[in-house]
C-alpha cells in the first residue's frame, strides 16, 4: 500500500472507532501500525480518563439536573470531545443506543450521566454482565417500570424488552416466555430517595425485595425451573439469536447502515457472513466483547465499508469539534455546542424511545441536513482554530498551488474525503475563481487562507461528506 492508501485506512478506522483525527495523528497512527493501533483502542485503560474536576471548575454545575441547555448533555459533550479513550466513548455511545434509556421519564441527568460511566466501564467487558448490571441499574428499572413489576402483579414493559430489544430480537421468544421472564424479575427494584434538600440530590440505589418475588415455577424458552433474573439472563445469552442480534448491531454501528431494528426479523443482514463471522467470535469468546471489535476492525469487510454508514449527529459534532480544536476546556458556550446533535435529531441523553434513535438515512431530513452543514461549516470556515490553522500550515508548505491542487490538497487534510466527479467539477470551478493560491506576501496569506476556509466549507457542505 501507498503512503496516501496507508493513511486513508488509518482515518477511517479512527472515524468509526472513534471521532476522526487530524493528519498529525493519522501519521503518528500509521507509523505505528493499523493493528498496533487497534491494539491500542481496544485498551483506554493505557490512557488517562477524563478529568471530571476541570469540568467542575468551569461548569459547576454539571453534575446537577436541569438548567437550560441541560448540564447533563455539556457533561457527556465534554467527555466526547476530550477523551484520550475514543473507542471507550464510542462504546459507551453504541450500548446507550442499544440500551436507551431517556430523561424524558428519568428526569434525572445525574442517573443517566451515572449509566454511561457503567457503559464507559463495562463496554469492552462481557456482554452477559453488562446485561446483568443494567437488569439492576435503577435508571433502566425506573425507565421501563420495573419498580412496578411486582409478585403479585406482573408488570411485563422490562421483560419485554429485555428480549426484543436488549437481547434476542422481535421473533425469538412467545409472549409466554416474556411473561415468565417478567415473573422472574419481580422484586427487582430501588430504593426511595432521601429528600434532596438541604444536601442536593441522593443516587438511586438497586434493591432486590424477596418478599415481592414471585417464587412460582416458570416456564422460559424451553426452561422451566424456580427462576429469578439471573436465570433468565444465563438462558438468554446461550440463545444463538442473541449472539446475532448484538453483532447485528455492531455491524450497523461501526460498519454499514442497516434497516432499523424492528424490520431485521424480516430482513436479512446486507452482509449475512461478517454478522456471522462476528457472531461466532462473540459465542467462541463467551460474550467477551474485546475479541468481537478486535475481530471487526481487522476484517477486510470493516477495511473495505468505507462511506458506508450516515454520520450519526454525535458523529458529525464531535468529530467536527475534535477536528478544529479550540475546545479542549470546558468553556462558557460549551451548553450551546451540546445542544448541536438535539437540533440534528440526537438528543444525546433523551433518545426518543426503548427502541433507540432511527440511524442511517433517516438521520436525515431538510431541517437536519440545514443543521449539520451550518454547524460544520461555521467550524471549519474558523481558520483561527487550532485545527484548521493546521490545515493551513501544510498548504502553505506546499507552496504556489494550482486549483486543482488546492481542491485535491483539502480533500485529502479534511479526511480524505473522497468525492464524485460532479462535486469535484464544482469545488474546482470555485477555486479556478481564485486561481493561483500564494503565500509569499502577507496580502496573499491573508487571501489564501480567506479561501482554504471557504472552500473547506464547501467539501463540508456536500453529500459525500454527510458519510464516515
Amino acid at each position: 500500500m501507498t503512503h496516501h492508501d496507508d493513511i486513508a485506512l488509518m482515518a477511517h478506522l479512527m472515524r468509526r472507532a472513534g471521532f476522526g483525527a487530524g493528519r498529525d495523528e493519522l501519521e503518528a497512527r500509521v507509523a505505528k501500525g493499523y493493528d498496533a493501533t487497534v491494539e491500542e483502542l481496544l485498551h483506554p485503560e493505557e490512557h488517562p480518563p477524563v478529568d471530571p474536576y476541570t469540568l467542575l471548575r468551569y461548569q459547576p454545575s454539571s453534575l446537577l439536573p436541569g438548567g437550560v441547555p441541560p448540564m447533563g448533555n455539556v457533561n457527556y459533550m465534554y467527555y466526547l470531545v476530550s477523551t484520550q479513550r475514543p473507542l471507550e466513548e464510542k462504546m459507551a455511545l453504541f450500548w446507550h443506543h442499544v440500551f436507551a434509556t431517556g430523561n424524558s421519564k428519568v428526569d434525572n441527568y445525574d442517573q443517566l450521566l451515572e449509566q454511561i460511566d457503567l457503559f464507559r466501564e463495562r463496554g469492552m467487558g462481557n456482554y452477559k454482565d453488562l446485561l446483568l448490571t443494567i437488569s439492576k441499574n435503577p435508571t433502566m428499572i425506573f425507565w421501563l417500570d420495573n419498580n412496578q413489576n411486582h409478585g403479585t402483579e406482573v408488570n411485563e414493559n422490562w421483560g419485554r424488552e429485555l428480549l426484543e430489544l436488549f437481547s434476542l430480537g422481535a421473533g425469538n421468544y412467545t409472549e409466554v416466555d416474556v411473561r415468565e421472564a417478567s415473573r422472574a424479575f419481580t422484586g427487582w427494584t430501588f430504593g426511595t430517595k432521601i429528600p434532596r434538600l438541604p444536601y442536593g440530590r441522593f443516587p438511586w440505589k438497586f434493591e432486590y425485595r424477596g418478599e415481592d418475588h414471585d417464587d412460582g415455577v416458570k416456564t422460559f424458552l424451553g426452561h422451566t425451573g424456580n427462576f429469578n433474573g439471573e436465570d433468565i439472563i444465563n438462558i438468554v445469552v446461550e440463545q444463538p439469536a442473541c449472539a446475532k442480534f448484538i453483532c447485528r448491531h455492531l455491524y450497523n454501528f461501526f460498519v454499514a447502515d442497516e434497516p432499523q431494528v424492528p424490520a431485521w426479523n424480516l430482513e436479512p443482514p446486507r452482509d449475512p457472513a461478517a454478522v456471522e463471522m462476528l457472531t461466532q467470535t462473540f459465542r467462541a469468546n463467551k460474550c467477551e466483547m474485546r475479541p468481537v471489535l478486535r475481530a471487526l476492525f481487522t476484517s477486510d469487510f470493516f477495511k473495505k465499508a468505507r462511506y458506508k454508514h450516515l454520520k450519526s449527529p454525535a458523529e458529525v459534532v464531535v468529530g467536527t469539534l475534535r477536528l478544529t480544536g479550540g475546545y479542549d476546556l470546558p468553556k462558557p458556550g460549551y451548553g450551546q455546542l451540546s445542544m448541536q446533535p438535539s437540533y440534528m435529531g440526537q438528543d444525546l441523553l433523551n433518545p426518543p424511545s426503548v427502541e433507540g434513535w432511527h440511524t442511517g438515512q433517516e438521520w436525515i431530513n431538510s431541517g437536519s441536513l440545514m443543521a449539520r452543514i451550518n454547524f460544520v461549516a461555521e467550524q471549519v470556515g474558523n481558520t483561527n482554530l487550532p485545527g484548521v490553522q493546521a490545515i493551513v500550515d501544510r498548504l502553505k508548505a506546499m507552496g504556489v498551488l494550482e486549483p486543482e491542487q488546492l481542491v485535491d490538497s483539502c480533500l485529502d487534510l479534511l479526511g480524505p474525503v473522497e468525492v464524485g466527479a460532479d462535486t469535484k467539477k464544482v469545488l474546482t470551478e470555485q477555486a479556478k475563481q481564485w486561481g493561483q493560491i500564494r503565500w509569499d506576501t502577507p496580502a496573499h496569506v491573508e487571501a489564501a487562507t480567506k479561501q482554504t476556509g471557504e472552500l473547506l466549507q464547501l467539501i463540508v457542505a456536500t453529500r459525500e461528506y454527510q458519510f464516515a
